[in-house]
C-alpha cells in the first residue's frame, strides 16, 4: 500500500500534467481556426482546377501525344505512395489512421506482384511504417523546420515527384492524407496523383447546363502547364486538410487527456483521504489501549 507521502506526490504529478494538457488543448484550439479557414480556402480552388482538367480532357478525346500525367506510362508495375503525416504525435490516432490506410494498400499492391516505393511527408507516418517497410521507403520529408505550411513546400514535394517520375520511377502515384470533415471527424484519404484522376462529366452551370469553354492557347499547351500545377495544388490542399485535422484531433486528445486527469485526481484523492482516516483511526486505537492498559 502506497504511503501518505507516496499519494500526495502522485497527485501533484498528475495535477502538473492536466496543466499542460491543458494548455496545449487551449493552443490547438488557437492553432485550428486558421487551420480550418486555410484548409476551406483552398478546396474551391483545386475543384475548380479538376473541373477545367476535366473539361479539357474531354475536348481532347483521345488524341494521341496526350500527357503521360494525364494517361500514365501505360504500365502498372511500380507505384509510390505518398503518406503525409503530422510532425507530432499527441493527436489521438490521427497519424496512425492515415499509416493504416497506407500499410493496407502497400500489402495489397504487394500480393497484387506490384514494386511498391513509399515517400514520407512527416516523420510520424515514416515511424509507424518503417517498422515493416524500411526497405520501401524512399525518402522522408521533413518539415519540422517550417512554421507555417505554404505553397511553397507543396511545390517542393511535387517537384521530387515529378522527377522520380521523368527519371521512370513510378507508373503510378498515390497519396494519402487526412480529409477534415468536422471537429470530430477526419477521414483517411487516398487520392490517385498520376496519372490524374478526373471528374467524369465537365463543370456545370447552376442552371445544370455544361459550360462549354474556349481555350487559348491550345488545350495540349495548357494541360502542359495545368497537369504540373494541379499535382502541387493537390499536394498544398493535402498539407491544409492534414493540418486542420491535426490540431482538431489534438484539441479532442487533449480534452480526453483533461479529463481523464480530473478523474484520476478525484480518485487518487479520495484513496488519500481514505487512508489517511485509517492512519489517524488506528492511531487513536493505540492511544486508548495504551491508556486503558495503564
Amino acid at each position: 500500500m502506497p504511503s501518505l507521502k507516496d499519494l500526495r506526490n502522485r497527485i501533484s504529478s498528475v495535477k502538473a500534467t492536466r496543466k499542460i494538457t491543458k494548455a496545449m488543448q487551449m493552443v490547438a484550439a488557437a492553432k485550428l481556426r486558421r487551420a480550418q479557414e486555410a484548409a476551406m480556402a483552398a478546396r474551391p480552388y483545386a475543384e475548380h482546377m479538376d473541373s477545367i482538367l476535366a473539361n479539357l480532357n474531354s475536348r481532347l478525346g483521345s488524341r494521341e501525344g496526350a500527357s503521360p500525367l494525364l494517361v500514365g506510362t501505360g504500365k502498372d508495375d511500380t507505384h509510390l505512395l505518398i503518406v503525409m503525416t503530422a510532425e507530432r504525435g499527441l493527436a489521438g490516432a490521427f497519424n496512425t489512421n492515415i499509416a493504416r490506410q497506407a500499410r493496407q494498400k502497400v500489402k495489397d499492391l504487394q500480393a497484387q506482384g506490384k514494386t511498391v516505393k513509399i515517400l514520407c511527408v512527416g516523420r510520424k507516418g515514416a515511424d509507424v511504417l518503417r517498422r515493416e517497410f524500411r526497405s520501401q521507403i524512399v525518402d522522408v520529408i521533413d518539415l519540422r523546420a517550417v512554421r507555417k505550411i505554404g505553397y511553397g513546400e507543396a511545390q517542393s514535394i511535387s517537384k521530387r515527384v515529378l522527377s522520380m517520375f521523368e527519371n521512370g520511377e513510378f507508373d503510378v502515384a498515390t497519396m494519402f492524407f487526412s480529409n477534415f470533415k468536422n471537429i470530430i471527424t477526419q477521414e483517411p484519404t487516398a487520392l490517385q496523383l498520376i496519372p490524374a484522376r478526373l471528374p467524369e462529366q465537365a463543370a456545370e452551370q447552376d442552371d445544370g447546363v455544361k459550360a462549354d469553354y474556349e481555350f487559348e492557347p491550345e488545350e495540349e499547351e495548357i494541360l502542359s502547364d495545368l497537369l504540373p500545377r494541379n499535382i502541387a495544388t493537390q499536394i498544398y490542399r493535402a498539407l491544409l486538410e492534414n493540418g486542420a485535422g491535426f490540431y482538431a484531433s489534438q484539441m479532442t486528445a487533449m480534452d480526453n487527456a483533461t479529463r481523464n486527469a480530473g478523474d484520476m485526481i478525484d480518485n487518487l484523492t479520495l484513496r488519500y483521504n481514505r487512508t489517511r482516516q485509517a492512519q489517524i483511526t488506528k492511531e487513536l486505537i493505540e492511544i486508548i489501549s495504551g491508556a486503558e492498559a495503564l
